[in-house]
């Protein structure tokens, strides 16, 4: 489903969502840590990037031209890795072995390991300058197709970030689309407790960006926002989607205490059972 922002297209999105988490929380299991809150903070910014806008399918994942994305808060990648899965692109059974030594599903993206991956975005604050290089080498080349990143909040406190910002900029490569998770939590408390961000917006649109507030859990502000980068417009764009650490899971949400967490079997259930009843509602509609 590409492209379409009905009421069935919109459902068709939320459901996906709502696979995602459960597949996510299939894979973490119980009794190892693993980073919950991020990843599912921004479960529905990527279904709406590859279920979509991005020209990407499992027919043209190694294709020149593919749009790309970049999971610039690397701790999250389970999210993409899930995403892939549901794609045909990397089979569903092997996202168990997530962190297990020899495995392809590294706790951050490994591009040796999974090709798929577009960056290895460990450390914090590096994915913009990647994206731009990858958007400086495609004008080399001839080639057209969007660069989408995902990037923390907390990760903006990164001077790296904001060089690359004026990068983007200064040489408009308008295909490079940020959208900031903006979850307000990072691993060790509040974002704008540790170091604040605020004011984003101003402070994106001064460093020569097109920024646009969006609820990062609303397909269709979400999908609008998204139409409007085509590598044509006059500024990059630069989403920011407010979301919640942990959507999806009561307990989790809006605290940072599950950035990263070995979730004992009693929560593992109780998360289970919040998922399976949101999946449950749309066999009912």
């Amino acid at each position: 489903m590409k492209n379409n922002l009905d009421k069935a297209g919109l459902q068709i999105l939320e459901q996906k969502a709502a696979q995602i988490r459960w597949e996510l929380l299939q894979m973490f299991s119980h009794g190892k840590a693993h980073h919950f809150g991020g990843s599912l903070s921004c479960v529905e910014l990527v279904t709406a990037l590859y279920f979509y806008k991005m020209n990407y399918t499992i027919d043209n994942c190694t294709s020149p031209d593919r749009d790309r994305f970049i999971m610039s808060k690397g701790h999250s990648v389970p999210t993409q890795y899930v995403t892939l899965a549901l794609l045909g692109i990397i089979p569903i059974e092997e996202l168990p072995t997530i962190k297990q030594i020899g495995t392809r599903l590294q706790g951050h993206p490994d591009i040796k390991k999974l090709p798929w991956l577009e960056a290895p975005t460990g450390s914090l604050g590096q994915g913009l300058s990647y994206a731009n290089g990858i958007a400086l080498a495609a004008r080399l080349d001839g080639l057209r197709f969007n660069i989408f990143l995902i990037l923390g909040d907390g990760e903006l406190q990164e001077g790296q970030i904001w060089e690359a910002a004026m990068t983007t900029s200064h040489y408009r490569l308008t295909n490079v689309c940020v959208i900031v998770d903006r979850n307000k939590f990072q691993s060790q408390g509040e974002v704008d407790c540790m170091m604040g961000i605020e004011p984003l917006l101003e402070k994106l649109s001064a460093f020569g960006w097109r920024p646009i507030h969006v609820n990062g859990h609303n397909f269709a502000e979400i999908c609008q926002a998204l139409d409007l980068v085509n590598g044509m417009q006059d500024r990059p764009i630069a989403i920011v989607a407010d979301t919640l650490k942990g959507k999806g899971i009561s307990f989790m949400e809006n605290t940072f205490k599950y950035h990263n967490f070995n979730l004992p079997i009693d929560q593992y259930k109780q998360a289970e059972k919040e998922i399976k009843e949101k999946l449950s509602s749309f066999d009912r509609s």
